[in-house]
Parts: C-alpha cells; structure tokens; sequence
C-alpha cells in the first residue's frame, strides 16, 4: 500500500521523485496496487496458479478427450489413456493442494510492490537467473526424492502417472510440494525483485511445467529451439520408467543430467529407437512463375532428414 491520500497526489509525487512521467503500465499498477496492502498483492499468487492449471492444460486435454486424429500422432505413449474422471480427480486434487499448501506460502512472501516498475531487461535478466538457480537445485533435490525413502513415501505420488498429463505437472504428495517450492523461491530470494517480475517467473515455470508434462512432442512447440531445453518427450521417459528411474532429473535444462551421467538410459533408449524406427525426410516443394511474360514455371524442392 502506498503512503498517499489519493491516486492524483500518488502520481505527481512518483514523478517528481523518478524525474519522468509514470508510464502506461506504470499507471495501471498504480491504479490497481495502491489502496491495497502488499500481503493482498501477495495473495495473487494462488489466483495466478489457480488460472494457469485450470486453463493452459486444457486446449491438449479437451482434444485427447476427443480423441482428436490431429493432436493423437504426437501422443508420446498413445496406448495410455485417461478417462475424463480421472482427469478431473487430477485437477481437483491439485487445486486442494495449490489452496492448502502453497497458500500459506504467501505469508512469508517478501517482493517488491511499489514503483517504478522493472524495466525489460532488468526482468530477463533476473527470470535467466530465476530459472538457473531452479534447474540447478530441482535436480539435486528431485534425485534425492528417487532414494528409496523419498520415492516410498513422498515421491511415489507424483509418478501415479507413468504417462503424464498437464493437469499432473503439480499433482504430488504435501511434502514435495513443499520441497521442490525451495528451489522456486530460492532465485527470488537471491535476486529480489518486483512482484511483477515473481509472476512473470511463476507463470513461465509453471507453462514450462505444463508443457513438460502434456504428453505430447509437438514439432512446432518453440521451446525446441532453445539450447539444452529438456522438453515433453525427456521427461516423458521419466516418468515412463517409473520409480526405478535414475535418469533425467532435469527440470528444464538438460545439462545437469549430461555432467553428472543421469541420461544415459535415455540417450541409449533414443539412439536405439532412431535406428530402428527411422524417421523419413521432411520434404517441401516450391513451384513459382519466372515471368509473366514467359509461359515457364521452376520447380524445385527441400528435403531435411
């Protein structure tokens, strides 16, 4: 909450103390924040977690529910299906679980809420170090959960689902909720930033998490192009093994498990099935005129194996 009488004075004083004019989503912010206490801000949290597991999943759910042909080639494990009962147990289980763990989380919750607000580069380059800190210390902490003990009785819950869905991604036991969300407010405690930049973190790892866990490879999915990015189809085969898994512990980059030889078997399985089910060559043709004034056409094509 901001110490001015009204939105008006608010304003005039943040530009004279900034030396600019309040931009326009600066404005809004202000709007929005300034009547409201930083523990209410803080509270967001789960209003933003609530949306994105409610909503990104659904678009891939909604087609397998179909059983859409388009979407159903990329199925990773195709011969694994899930009744809409049990996806809706999944998201009704995860929701409890968001409202009853993660919501008292909020109470600790330290961010910046004022102005000026972040700019472009400050949040990248604060995300970028959010997201290292996360992968590195997920990794340690997600192996651990594979001893014995931690698989028995905590992690065991998370791999209910040998063929992951995205409405899975958070579904686990109390406990590692609670473990792996160090890793989460591990970066932002380092690097504190605004509470703007926190969401932005939250909503891009948790999309990740999505992601990783839809069960699909899609071909044109962006995040193929970024370096040692771990994907749908690496933690697919994590889960695909089960509790017997000591491989791929990534929880984004793939580069702790290529250091410290947790791949192999995944790497091997990959090699394997390149060589006996080869992919064919993508081939595109281009047919164009050459003039208007000559009844030509060229013809040529572009194969990539």
């Amino acid at each position: 909450m901001l110490p001015y009488q009204t939105l008006q004075e608010a304003e005039l004083e943040l530009e004279l103390e900034l030396g600019r004019e309040l931009s326009y989503a600066e404005k809004l912010w202000l709007d929005y924040s300034a009547n409201k206490s930083d523990f209410y801000l803080y509270c967001h949290t789960i209003l933003v977690l609530f949306v994105i597991f409610s909503l990104v999943p659904l678009p891939v759910v909604f087609m397998e529910i179909k059983k859409a042909h388009t979407i159903l080639k990329y199925k990773i494990q195709p011969k694994v299906k899930i009744s809409a009962q049990g996806i809706f147990k999944c998201w009704k289980d995860v929701m409890i679980t968001i409202c009853l763990v993660v919501g008292p989380l909020q109470l600790v919750s330290v961010f910046r809420t004022g102005l000026p607000l972040p700019s472009g580069w400050e949040m990248v380059m604060q995300l970028l170090v959010y997201f290292l800190v996360e992968d590195y210390t997920n990794y340690w902490l997600h192996r651990w959960l594979h001893c014995k003990w931690g698989y028995d009785k905590i992690h065991s819950v998370h791999h209910e689902y040998e063929a992951p869905i995205g409405f899975a991604a958070p579904y686990a036991h109390w406990a590692e909720i609670l473990i792996l969300g160090i890793p989460t407010f591990l970066g932002p405690a380092m690097v504190p930033g605004h509470m703007i930049t926190f969401w932005s973190w939250i909503i891009l790892r948790q999309m990740e998490a999505i992601e990783t866990h839809s069960g699909y490879d899609f071909p044109w999915t962006p995040t193929k192009y970024i370096p040692f990015y771990g994907g749908s189809e690496y933690h697919d085969y994590h889960h695909y093994v089960g509790g017997q898994s000591q491989s791929n512990f990534a929880s984004v980059f793939t580069y702790c498990d290529y250091i410290y030889g947790t791949d192999k078997g995944y790497r091997y399985q990959k090699h394997y099935l390149e060589k006996v089910n080869p992919q064919p060559p993508i081939c595109f043709s281009f047919r164009f005129t050459v003039s208007d004034f000559m009844n030509m056409e060229v013809c040529f094509g572009i194969c990539i194996s």
